[in-house]
C-alpha cells in the first residue's frame, strides 16, 4: 500500500500515517491539494491529510476538497501536537511554519520573538528542513524533524494550550465494513428560503437516537449567506437506522452527499 502525505520527512501527517498503517509506504507531496490530487490520478492507495485541530478548529481547505471531488473518507487518526522550536543557531531572525502551527504557538511566538519575523510555509517539516540551511532561521516543528535535519531544539511543548490535537482522515474509494465503533460524515445543502429546515433534518436523527459528534457550515462560494453544513455522527451507513434517517433527510434537503462511514478514532497517539 502506498500513502500518500504531506510532507517532506517529519510532519505530523508522516506520524499520522505510520499510527494508521506502520507498514505501507509514504509518498510526500508539498501540499494537501497534491496529496488529494495523486489519489485522484491514481499514483496513491490512499491518502491522509488534516482535517480538524483542537485549537484552530477545522482545515477548510479539506472541507471544501470533500466537496469538490467524489471522495470517501475510510478511516481517521488523531495526534497530540506537541510543537518545538528548533534552529541551528541562538540569533533568531525569522520563525517558520505551517499556518496552523504558528496560531496554535501565537502567544508563545508574542512572547518571546516580539521583534522576529513570522513566515508561513506549507509544512512544519518543511520549515524544518529550511532551518536547517541558516543559522538565522528557526522552525516550529516535530521533536522529529530535530533529527532528521539535524537541528537543535531551543524549546518544547510550546502550543499555546497543552491539549493540542489534530485529527486526520484516511481517503480511500472503498467504505470499510462496520466495526461497531463507527462514523459517518455527510454533507448537507438546505433547500433555499424554507424556515426551519436545519431544525427538521436535525430532527430526524434526534428521533432515532442518533448521535451528531459535529456540525459546521461552509460557505458554498456562490452567494454570501449560502451554505453547506458538515454533519458528522456516530454510526454506520450499513446500520439500518442509519440507513432509513439519512433516507428521510435527503427528501428535506437540496442535497446530501455521503462523504463516509468508517472506523472511528482511538485515541490520540
Amino acid at each position: 500500500m502506498i500513502i500518500g502525505i504531506l510532507g517532506p520527512e517529519g510532519s505530523f501527517s508522516e506520524k499520522a500515517a505510520n499510527q494508521w498503517n506502520k507498514v505501507a509506504k509514504l509518498r510526500y507531496y508539498d501540499d494537501i491539494l497534491d496529496a488529494v490530487d495523486a489519489l485522484l490520478r491514481n499514483e496513491v492507495d490512499t491518502s491522509i491529510v488534516p482535517i480538524e485541530n483542537s485549537l484552530e478548529g477545522s482545515v477548510t481547505l479539506t472541507l471544501d476538497l470533500l466537496m469538490e471531488h467524489q471522495l470517501k473518507i475510510i478511516g481517521e487518526v488523531t495526534v497530540r501536537i506537541k510543537h518545538c522550536l528548533l534552529s541551528k543557531g541562538d540569533e533568531i531572525k525569522i520563525i517558520m511554519s505551517h499556518p496552523q502551527a504558528l496560531s496554535q504557538c501565537r502567544k508563545y511566538i508574542k512572547t518571546n520573538f516580539k521583534d522576529v519575523e513570522v513566515r508561513p510555509v506549507l509544512s512544519t517539516s518543511l520549515a524544518a528542513r529550511l532551518a536547517s540551511e541558516s543559522k538565522e532561521i528557526a522552525a516550529i516543528a516535530s521533536r522529529e524533524s530535530a533529527g532528521i535535519y539535524g537541528l537543535r531544539i531551543l524549546d518544547e511543548n510550546i502550543q499555546d494550550v497543552n491539549e493540542n490535537v489534530t485529527r486526520f482522515i484516511v481517503i480511500g474509494k472503498n467504505t470499510p465494513p462496520a466495526t461497531g465503533n463507527d462514523k459517518t460524515s455527510i454533507i448537507v445543502y438546505l433547500e433555499k428560503n424554507r424556515p426551519g429546515a436545519l431544525y427538521e433534518i436535525l430532527g430526524e436523527f434526534a428521533e432515532k437516537g442518533i448521535d451528531l459528534t459535529k456540525i459546521e457550515s461552509r460557505p458554498t462560494k456562490k452567494i454570501l449567506g449560502d451554505y453547506l453544513f458538515y454533519i458528522d455522527l456516530k454510526g454506520h451507513i450499513e446500520e439500518k437506522a442509519i440507513k432509513e434517517t439519512l433516507e428521510k433527510v435527503k427528501t428535506r434537503v437540496g442535497m446530501l452527499k455521503i462523504i463516509g462511514s468508517y472506523p472511528a478514532a482511538k485515541n490520540p497517539g
